[in-house]
């Protein structure tokens, strides 16, 4: 993992969010306004609010979530044997992706074989506030088709997304305490909750990550995970399990399983319910845990390891 080490230079670790590109406007500048006639006043109003939010979408990227746009890929990097990490660029230095928290966006491309698309989901790693680039760290599958295409692309080449996809609209405390089960890349959308609040200090809600791989280094963004949790160690719990650990593995041997998490998670009950549960992962992961979704829009009924525990559909989000 050491080549991620760049990345973990480059993306904050305590920051998350969006920036505002309109001025505000000061309670002194409005009491200097003297309009001739209530009429001026309106369309004046008008003329600058409709400005700033021009100015404000001028900012984002992505704004059409209908409209796919080329990025041209300016670096890429090894993570480890399967996995590697992409930063494409965005047309203007001064922009951000456009993405919120919790979402997503999609990317296409066209196979040469049969004239069809190929369209997949993936959740950036970078910052939503981080302009002039956005950052991906994407691990091939043997049947992967959109992961094979973007590991052969090369500095130079575009990519063909679209969005943003909001899955989870997170607002500042609306849970008192998290869960976050995740496998292999299902991190993803995880650490973007865990990096979001981790960067609003008025945010104090506790968070328990649960996060399983088969061998070291198949853990993506630890260096993230860890400095999020060395940082605030009492709001953020870290809990790795590796199925085919080495001797020096100081983490959790095996799987995620139901006494573990009876034993380090909170219960459905707690703090009047207030809980939420998050999972990501391979569809098996999903099986095991809460049941598979429905469909982008449906959820699906909780089955798995969380039903059994107690939990009901509303304390569960399956990414």
């Amino acid at each position: 993992m050491n080549q991620f080490r760049t990345l973990s230079r480059q993306l904050p670790l305590s920051t998350r969010g969006f920036a505002s590109a309109a001025r505000p406007v000061s309670s002194r500048r409005v009491a200097n306004w003297v309009p001739v006639a209530a009429g001026v006043a309106a369309a004046a109003g008008v003329a600058y609010y409709s400005s700033a939010q021009v100015h404000a979408e001028s900012k984002k990227a992505l704004t059409d979530p209908n409209e796919w746009t080329e990025f041209k890929l300016a670096k890429v990097d090894t993570v480890s044997h399967n996995t590697k990490h992409f930063v494409f660029e965005l047309p203007q230095k001064d922009q951000i992706l456009g993405l919120e928290t919790a979402g997503c966006i999609l990317t296409k491309f066209t196979r040469e074989e049969n004239g069809k698309n190929v369209i997949r989901p993936y959740t950036p790693v970078s910052d939503p506030d981080q302009q002039g680039t956005f950052e991906l760290v994407i691990k091939v599958y043997d049947k992967g088709l959109m992961s094979k295409h973007i590991h052969s692309l090369q500095p130079g080449n575009t990519l063909a997304v679209k969005g943003p996809i909001t899955k989870y609209k997170w607002e500042p405390n609306m849970h008192r305490e998290i869960a976050l089960l995740g496998a292999g890349t299902g991190i993803t959308p995880l650490y973007q909750l865990m990096h979001r609040i981790n960067k609003d200090p008025k945010d104090q809600t506790k968070v328990h990550l649960f996060y399983g791989n088969v061998t070291e280094d198949d853990i993506l963004i630890k260096d993230h995970i860890d400095a999020i949790a060395k940082q605030n160690p009492d709001q953020f719990k870290v809990h790795y399990f590796v199925d085919k650990p080495t001797k020096e593995w100081k983490g959790q041997t095996g799987f995620i399983n139901q006494d573990y998490l009876e034993k380090n998670m909170f219960k459905p009950g707690d703090h009047t319910g207030n809980v939420k549960i998050f999972v990501c992962g391979p569809p098996p992961f999903y099986d095991a845990f809460s049941g598979n979704k429905v469909s982008p829009q449906d959820q699906g009924e909780l089955t798995g390891m969380l039903k059994d525990m107690g939990f009901n559909k509303d304390q569960v989000f399956k990414f």
